[in-house]
């Protein structure tokens, strides 16, 4: 039987190092950088108090998602895709997927009519790369940036849990 070694002498059954790191930009409402073993992927969250013209009027907010490779994150180095002038069909695949798998998290009634754009680019990929964004954009719906902008714009409004535009309940492990 042929033994399997991963790199860094990982066993084939043991996951890779995880790493978290919250705040990790200044102008962005939330950010993480976020690491699984050699793939690093940074995400950031950001709030626009419009809605896409689909949304507009009905009182419902929206999560959208942007996904990117920097041309140096792999072996070999790959064009911006905006320099091509169109995204990879993996691009935007991976976008729908972390926008449709964020907005099944929110309450966009609960939003408002704002939207809330979370950008993902991978800095170094190593393997993984989808399951980095989608966690990294957890993280950041699971971080506590999302109350302290509400309370800033909306500041005679009394919060509670309930009020919130997601659960809190998958929450109380967070080390926020």
């Amino acid at each position: 039987m042929t033994v399997f070694i991963r790199n860094a002498n990982r066993p084939h059954n043991a996951l890779r190092p995880v790493r978290i790191t919250r705040h990790y930009t200044q102008y962005a409402e939330g950010s993480v950088l976020i690491e699984f073993g050699q793939t690093k992927v940074l995400c950031t969250a950001s709030v626009e108090e419009k809605v896409p013209g689909h949304k507009r009027g009905s009182g419902e907010g929206w999560v959208t998602a942007e996904y990117g490779m920097l041309p140096r994150a792999t072996h070999t180095r790959s064009d911006r895709e905006a320099a091509r002038g169109k995204q990879s069909g993996r691009t935007q695949e991976i976008q729908r997927l972390i926008g449709r798998s964020m907005r099944a998290v929110f309450d966009l009634k609960k939003l408002g009519e704002r939207t809330i754009h979370l950008d993902c680019d991978v800095i170094q990929a190593d393997g993984g790369t989808r399951t980095a964004s989608i966690t990294g954009r957890m993280w950041l719906r699971k971080m506590r940036w999302l109350p302290f902008w509400l309370r800033a714009k909306l500041p005679n409004h009394r919060f509670t849990k309930r009020w919130l535009p997601f659960q809190w309940a998958s929450c109380r492990e967070c080390l926020c």
